[in-house]
């Protein structure tokens, strides 16, 4: 097939001597070049015959001369001094030989090639040698560019520019004259193994070349060679098509003769050897070796396949490789249970009675002939019969050749024409047989073709034009139409999360490779491949979406327009939109780019072999290769790249970028995924479609046309020489054509004999279409689509339709679209009109809904285009067999995927769409019976097909049935017509509901037709009823026999093809897939059973040495099935990432209003506002605020003051309440924030040291031991200290004994260092402890110590690495923030001790050492400055400052040394205090009260103030605030305990409970109402002497005495008076009275001073029951308060826990 270049000029005839004549004239000073038309005309070359055959090309060139002039005389150049001369040594003496180099890896440059040079020198020795591709010719041998560039291998040298120049350096050691035709013999290429391995030989000539016209075909001598590839175009006279001849076993003889009739494919021959290796999963089968099958039943079991084939079918591959695997199984499975006896073979001689004897049973489909000579005997024997006619019935004749003393040898021979065509065309990718299309239309090839089907059909029969006519002026609008396909649906949302899941997985890894929290903002691109529908289609998916809003994205596109530039095509000019992005990530790393791979499968060619375009298979050139595996995109860390597709088989191979675990799956129907999500459709897919073949009920949405295959295999037999898609696609408009004109009525004389030149389901498509608009007031109707791959046959088919239609006179009824990737959609004005009324143009396919057309959608490979819901017929009946891999024929068949509502199912089975069992929405039901699926039927079952069909038939002939006019009222029509449940994105209006969205009726004013349609009709839109159903899909016969058949696991036979042209098995033995599998597990058995090809751009992805993955660490992969929502997934996807970003920049802060303030106060400014740092005698004159205004403290009882009334009207919160209910607001972090252990950047990973890139810091443990009055024993504490951190302490040598830690001096002033040493304690927040100070510092030197308990000293040590840590003593494990604190206080004032006899020793003063500390709580996130001063309409303004400004500030205060405890404001945003009366305290710059969670803490000035340990003093030094369970001592299970069981009478039998006395007492008070005369009565509080309890928020007014409530940060700590205080309160009477471990200073006359109320509780608490009698008689109680033995308790503690006793009373 093909042109021939018989007495033509050939072009390459011509470059070949004009480059020799070049090539002589620039390295000959002799020689004077012969010119080049003498060359080429007048010494014509004369092939000669040797043999009957034609002389090898390459045998001439070594007789040095193109032609019969004498050769070029040549004298190579001297080697230069010291240079290496050795054979199979380049110059610089490294090592060519192939031999050697079968192992090393090899660097070779992009676009250049490794190939094999031979030397003259060593005629047996390869020199490995690395070529531009571009000046090595193809597989046809063609499109070799003049002239050379080529590398060196061993030394590496380039740009050698001259074969010659090249020749030398390598030492080829030429006596004639240096050409690459001559030396560049072989590829080379790397097996399986990695080994550099000899491959084809290149194609210099071509092949092909005919023998002086002769027609005969022979067999001469083997040669090594069983490969010999032809292109479809080579030149045959003869009228069949290409022979194949399959080699199986041994090697095949060489060809001679007319061979341009004869294709040779290796497949056959690859099978068998993969079924030679056995996989190691087999190998455990005991000891014994196990034998792969035999050769003998390997050529037995493919004979019993041919056999069984159909005659329409055509050998596919994956069915004899599983053959082959289950009788493998099979029979070494059964030598396995026999002990592993084998069992006897099959013998040499029964190999062809046995073969025969299968064949006979098909008569002559399959043919064997035995040989016993040679192979080359039975291919002659086999040409001859074929030549003789005796093969004209014979599909297949397999060879079999049992020569003595030799190895059985096999061959196939396919003889039959459709199987020849099949195996010639599944050759050829599809890009190679879309270029075979063009070649043939271009060449004129096809004009017979037409010439013979325009003698049939419309255009020798319509002659006339039909004029339009308008015969309607009324505007009728659609009441159900509604279209709503931009719906987000549950099912997405889900999927969306589950991106974020595995975004945050891949942060919270500990490889370290994203930072979540170092980024502040989301930027994204959409990659989408070169079509400009589906650009458009994804930018109006993001206009319509709210991304670009949730993004902040809004203000830079303000129109869809600009939201194009989120989005690019992958053609040439992606390229540089790739390379400003990853500029832009450069110049941003606080931006995570999120770069989106949509359709991901289209184009995975690797980049340096863009030149495998025409026999590579793959579409695209390796440009996605190029752009996003690169270096750049590999290596920035601020770039995700997010691969989603529809078939990722291709993306799962042994050497994939993308681990299984950052897959994400579509959830499947399969296991009730989607039923927890509540979601309201069900996805219709190719196993839906292949379930309505089986339901038995109605016609099936998957079919095809017997007649139009009929039809086309006539056509196919008739021209052998032309493309099937050719023809296929001719009879198919003709078809159309036809059917158009019967169904219009427009036939005219011809019109009884056109039924014949159409087909039943044509004819049911083209009436569907012409007569659904007119059945709608708006003409809604539905969509056509015709898959036409080749762009010249689409565009062929579209002027052929068009024309057609408007000769008939329906161009506006209907409108035929071209589907073109590479163009924008052109739509007919008046057309567009319909959809709105606006000045607008469609962009997308979805934007044509329920708009009547054709759609002819071309292009190799569809590429992600969405139709819209009024699609209904899938036409595909023109994809050939070349499509036989899973992506390519899935990919077609998603076409057809349909979404459909839930309800509207209503009883129909699971997976059974509505509608399935009928699709004639205009037919009548009698057209079940004319389903064009089974294979025998006759004219006259089509002519009553086409008669019940078709209405208004009856006046025709019985044998010529005459379709009617859909322009004329039918005579049947159904009456019952109801709107099913539409699709949830397209939902029908009910009669009395206007329409959200409304077509312009321009059609009822410019309606074709001859006469009105009937009311009848108008009763309901067809669109309407037809949306639910999901559309019909019509297949080749050979496809649709592939995919409704099943393989043994029960999935049809198409999962178990090869997953992509450019991947490749791993083995021939391999599982098939399950039914049962998930999408999970099948991910896991392609990445185990597939490899890539050396053309796919994951086989350079090689794993390092030691590893067995080369994952990518920032890559996804989204898969899911076709038209299923993706796009809107993953764009929600960037819109929740991009909020949870801005969420991780921002933390939630308490931020409540100050509790406790009474609007009588006092309004006195005692301070300027303006004021940077307190003055200490006006601070001393400023009342001390006794009041708690903590919110966090709302749950406790309240401090009495004489000038604050509590408002009683609100409910007081529980305590429970008072912390899970506290108002908290959101802020942005600050860059001076402080951080937990989950903050990862680059500046503070050497601070906090949790990084595995960094070495692990070496920790020293050092013992500190101090005494103690309070606790009567010396205390041991133990500090960690990493060796980075030793300067701040002092050793009695390097190494040696901790002596004390360094402090600085108050003198001392460095504007990078904080002179206070910051404590903070903490337990159980290792991971959310705020310890990270590195921003908060900004830099400053500073020393911060963690204060934890002993036994979290190992979880502390392993997440802040790099922290010095204060290890509490093994008796604090049990204890609260106050005793941490308390021994923090009392440390550092032992270290200030020591620092200053150590400054004592070295002569300084002792006065001079720095005496305060920091007590930092582990939660303080950010400090802020405010300026009260401020004229801010908006209020006092704030700033963030850090924390190092902050010390700063308040260690440069003058009179600092004069206080003994400082802090800061708690922030809030109702700061200047919108309470009652607050204002006026909160405008204060300073103020005297309550300390919390920042001391500033002078443990000079403290050091006098003792603490008792069994008391839990309400002051910031010992605060302990506790929320513990209650649980029993002797139980395993903890059990809840009522209040009342908290205590007990003394020497009572009562279950032990195994919490501290203190916190049962506490607890019981709070719960017992022991003062219920204080309850809610704020005028009589509670008089609480020397302690402080809390008794819960209803016990209001509290007092208690000194010394324990002394305001410890006032310049005096000298108490006042006690009668100061007692002028405050005789006046009062007290509702209760609490005594609890109290001093001396409480006397009888001193309780004597104050009054009670009759009834007023007292209630005395000590250590044991003597003290409590001691106490009454003492204090002589029993004067003024009456007493019971019943009331004297004891808290509910073992002995060994000392309970606390107390004794209560009423004052008489």
């Amino acid at each position: 097939m093909g042109n021939s270049y018989a007495g033509q000029l050939r072009t390459t005839r011509f470059e070949e001597v004009l480059h020799n004549s070049i090539e002589a004239s620039l390295r000959s000073n002799t020689v004077v070049p012969r010119p080049v038309f003498s060359q080429l005309y007048l010494e014509a070359k004369q092939p000669t015959l040797h043999n009957g055959r034609v002389e090898n090309e390459d045998e001439e060139e070594e007789d040095g001369s193109e032609s019969n002039s004498p050769p070029v005389p040549y004298k190579m150049k001297p080697t230069p001094e010291g240079c290496c001369t050795t054979d199979g040594f380049c110059q610089a003496g490294r090592d060519l030989r192939l031999s050697s180099l079968v192992s090393e890896p090899q660097d070779v440059p992009p676009g250049f090639q490794l190939v094999g040079a031979l030397s003259a020198g060593a005629p047996d020795t390869l020199l490995v040698c690395a070529v531009d591709r571009r000046f090595l010719p193809d597989e046809r041998g063609c499109n070799a560019l003049l002239g050379f560039s080529g590398n060196c291998i061993g030394c590496g040298e380039k740009g050698f520019r001259y074969f010659t120049e090249f020749s030398n350096h390598i030492n080829l050691k030429l006596s004639t004259q240096p050409k690459k035709q001559k030396h560049l013999k072989y590829h080379l290429y790397r097996n399986n193994q990695g080994q550099l391995v000899r491959g084809a030989a290149i194609c210099w000539k071509g092949l092909g070349k005919t023998a002086g016209g002769s027609s005969a075909l022979t067999a001469d001598s083997y040669i090594s060679s069983s490969a010999v590839k032809t292109p479809l175009s080579s030149s045959s006279s003869s009228s069949s098509l290409t022979n194949w001849t399959k080699p199986g076993h041994g090697s095949l003889p060489r060809l001679s003769g007319k061979v341009s009739d004869v294709q040779v494919s290796s497949l056959l021959q690859s099978c068998y050897q993969n079924c030679q290796a056995l996989p190691r999963v087999y190998q455990h089968y005991g000891s014994s070796p196990i034998q792969p099958l035999s050769v003998e039943m390997q050529i037995l079991l493919t004979v019993y396949y041919l056999v069984q084939l159909g005659p329409d079918q055509v050998l596919l591959i994956e069915d004899l490789e599983q053959i082959f695997m289950r009788s493998w199984r099979e029979s070494h499975l059964s030598e396995i249970r026999q002990y592993q006896q084998p069992q006897p073979g099959l013998s040499l001689p029964q190999l062809p009675w046995l073969a025969n004897l299968a064949a006979s049973s098909c008569g002559e489909g399959v043919v064997v002939l035995g040989e016993k000579v040679s192979m080359a005997l039975g291919l002659s024997d086999t040409f001859s019969r074929l030549m003789e006619g005796q093969l004209a019935h014979t599909n297949y004749v397999v060879i079999i050749c049992t020569a003595k003393g030799q190895e059985t040898e096999s061959c196939m021979v396919v003889t039959g024409q459709h199987q020849c065509r099949a195996l010639t065309e599944g050759m050829f990718s599809p890009s190679d047989s879309l270029r075979e299309i063009s070649q043939q239309l271009s060449s004129g090839m096809t004009q017979e073709l037409t010439t013979f089907c325009n003698s049939l059909g419309p255009d020798a029969l319509c002659v006339y034009i039909v004029s339009n006519k308008c015969v309607s002026t009324c505007v009728c609008v659609c009441v159900e139409y509604r279209v709503e396909w931009r719906e987000v649906r549950p099912i997405q949302l889900v999927v969306a999360r589950k991106l974020l899941s595995h975004v945050c997985a891949i942060a919270d890894s500990s490889t370290q490779n994203l930072d979540l929290g170092s980024f502040d903002r989301v930027h994204f691109l959409i990659c989408v491949p070169p079509s400009e529908v589906t650009f458009q289609q994804t930018v109006l998916h993001l206009w319509n979406s709210g991304v670009l809003q949730n993004l902040g994205l809004e203000q830079d596109c303000l129109s869809q327009r600009e939201a194009e530039r989120y989005v690019v095509k992958m053609d040439q000019e992606a390229r540089a939109r790739i390379d400003d992005l990853i500029q832009e990530a450069n110049r941003n790393p606080n931006t995570l780019f999120i770069l989106v791979h949509d359709h991901a499968h289209w184009d995975i060619s690797r980049c340096v072999c863009f030149w495998y375009g025409a026999s590579g298979g793959d579409s695209g050139s390796g440009l996605v290769d190029s752009l996003l595996n690169s270096c750049q995109i590999k290596d920035a860390n601020n770039i995700l790249i997010l691969h989603v597709t529809s078939f990722p088989f291709a993306l799962q191979t042994q050497h994939t970028r993308i681990s299984p675990y950052n897959e994400i799956h579509w959830p499947s129907a399969f296991n009730n995924e989607v039923d927890l999500y509540l979601e309201k459709t069900q996805y219709f897919g190719v196993c839906e479609l292949l379930d309505s073949t089986r339901s038995g009920s109605g016609l099936p949405l998957l079919r095809y046309d017997s007649s139009f295959e009929s039809m086309a295999s006539v056509l196919e037999e008739r021209f052998p020489k032309l493309h099937s898609a050719v023809i296929r696609t001719q009879v198919l408009i003709q078809h159309y054509c036809v059917a158009m004109m019967a169904v219009s009525g427009r036939s005219g004389s011809g019109g009884r004999s056109q039924h014949k030149h159409t087909s039943v389901e044509t004819l049911e498509i083209v009436q569907s279409l012409l007569s659904a608009s007119q059945r709608c007031p708006s003409h809604h109707g539905h969509m056509v689509l015709l898959r036409l791959p080749s762009l010249a046959l689409a565009g062929w088919a579209h002027q052929r339709l068009v024309r057609i239609r408007q000769r008939l006179g329906l161009g506006e009824l209907f409108e035929i679209i071209l589907g073109n990737p590479s163009q924008t959609l052109s739509i007919g004005q008046s057309f567009t009109e319909r959809i709105k009324e606006t000045d607008w143009v469609p962009r997308t396919y979805l934007e044509l809904e329920a708009l009547p057309c054709i759609l002819i959608l071309s292009g190799a490979d569809p590429l992600g285009e969405s139709l819209p819901r009024s699609l209904k017929y899938c036409d595909l009946r023109v994809i050939s067999s070349s499509y036989l891999q899973r992506t390519a024929l899935e990919q077609e068949l998603g076409l057809a995927a349909y979404l459909v509502r839930v309800e509207s199912q209503g009883s129909q089975p699971h997976g059974h769409a509505p509608g399935l069992g009928s699709d004639l929405s205009e037919s009548d039901s009698d057209k079940l019976n004319s389903t064009d699926n089974e294979e025998k039927e006759g004219g006259e079952n089509s002519e009553r097909s086409l008669k019940s069909d078709l209405p208004g038939l009856g006046h025709s002939a019985p044998s010529v049935p005459h379709p009617p006019s859909v322009l004329q009222p039918p005579r049947t029509f159904h009456d019952s017509i109801a709107a099913d449940p539409l699709h949830p994105h397209t939902t029908p209006q009910g009669p009395h509901r206007p329409p959200n969205t409304q077509r312009r009726p321009s059609m009822s004013t410019s309606l074709v037709s001859s006469s009105p349609l009937p009311p009848s009709l108008l009763q309901g839109c067809s669109w309407a009823r037809g949306v639910s159903r999901p559309p019909s899909l019509l297949l080749p016969r050979g496809l649709y026999d592939i995919i409704k058949a099943r393989d043994g696991s029960g999935l049809p036979r198409c999962t178990s093809f090869l997953p992509h042209r450019s991947v490749a098995w791993a083995s021939s033995f391999r599982p098939l897939l399950s039914k049962m599998m998930t999408c999970t597990e099948q991910s896991l058995y392609y990445r185990q059973w597939t490899i890539p090809q050396p053309r796919h751009m994951d086989s350079s992805n090689r794993p390092a040495e030691g590893r067995t993955d080369n994952f990518h660490p920032r890559r996804l992969l989204l898969s899911g099935p076709p038209q299923v929502g993706k796009t809107g997934a993953y764009l929600q996807f960037l819109g929740i990432l991009s909020r949870m970003l801005i969420r991780l920049m921002e933390v939630d802060i308490y931020d409540e209003e100050d509790i406790n303030f009474s609007g009588q106060l006092k309004r006195v400014q005692y301070q300027p506002t303006c004021a940077s740092w307190p003055v200490t005698d006006t601070l001393m004159g400023i009342p001390f605020d006794y009041t708690v205004h903590d919110p966090k403290y709302e749950d406790i009882s309240t401090v009495y003051c004489p000038d604050y009334y509590p408002n009683t009207d609100g409910i007081p919160r529980r305590q429970e309440d008072v912390y899970l209910r506290r108002h908290t607001a959101r802020i942005k972090l600050s860059k001076y924030a402080a951080y937990n252990t989950y903050h990862h950047c680059e500046q503070c990973h050497q601070y906090t040291g949790f990084n595995p890139a960094y070495q692990m810091y070496e920790l020293t443990l050092h013992a500190f031991t101090f005494s103690h009055l309070l606790l009567g024993e010396d205390i041991q504490l133990y500090f960690i200290i990493p060796k980075s951190k030793h300067h701040h302490f002092s050793f009695s040598q390097p190494g040696g004994q901790l002596e004390s830690m360094r402090l600085p001096l108050t003198s001392d002033w460095n504007p990078d260092c904080i002179k206070s040493p910051i404590f903070t304690p903490t337990t159980g927040r290792h991971e959310h402890g705020l310890f990270n100070l590195y921003h908060a510092m900004d830099g400053a030197a500073h020393l911060h110590i963690l204060v934890i308990k002993e036994y979290e000293m190992a979880v502390y040590k392993k997440y802040w690495p790099n922290h010095i840590m204060l290890v509490l003593p093994t008796i604090f494990n049990g204890a609260g923030l106050g005793a941490a604190h308390f021994l923090i206080k009392e440390l550092s004032y032992n270290n200030l001790e020591l620092e200053r006899s150590r400054r004592v020793e070295g002569g300084g003063p002792p006065a001079d050492v720095w005496p305060f500390i920091i007590l930092s709580d582990d939660s303080c996130v950010m400090w802020n400055a405010v300026d009260l001063d401020s004229h801010s309409t908006s209020g006092p303004a704030e700033r963030n400052v850090s924390l190092k400004q902050m010390l700063q500030h308040m260690e440069a205060c003058p009179d600092l040394t004069q206080f003994g405890l400082c802090g800061i404001r708690k922030w809030s945003s109702h700061f200047p205090g919108q309470g009652s009366g607050g204002g006026a305290r909160h405008r204060e710059p300073f103020s005297r009260g309550h300390l919390h969670d920042f001391l500033l803490l002078n443990v000079d000035l403290t050091q006098g103030i003792q603490f008792n340990q069994n008391r839990d003093r309400f002051i910031s030094l010992c605060n302990d605030h506790c929320n513990v369970d209650i649980m029993f001592q002797m139980t395993d299970v903890p059990t809840s305990v009522q209040p009342s069981q908290y205590i007990c009478a003394p020497d009572s039998k009562h279950p032990f409970l195994a919490t501290p006395a203190q916190l049962l007492l506490e607890k019981y008070l709070q719960h017992s109402s022991l003062f219920p005369l204080s309850t809610c009565n704020y005028t009589h509080p509670i008089l609480s002497v020397d302690c402080y309890l809390n008794l819960g928020p209803e016990s209001l007014g509290y007092i208690s005495f000194p010394p324990s409530l002394l305001p410890s940060f006032l310049p005096s700590l000298h108490p006042p008076p006690p009668s100061l205080s007692l002028q405050v309160t005789v006046w009062l009477l007290f509702s209760g009275l609490l005594l609890c471990f109290w001093d001396s200073f409480v006397t009888p006359g001193f309780l004597k001073n104050f009054h009670f109320l009759k009834g007023a509780v007292l209630c005395v608490i000590c250590a044991d029951r003597s003290s409590l009698r001691q106490t009454v008689v003492r204090l002589e109680l029993e004067d003024e308060w009456r007493f019971r033995l019943s009331d004297e308790f004891q808290t509910a503690n073992a002995k060994e826990d000392r309970p606390l006793f107390f004794l209560t009373g009423k004052h008489i």
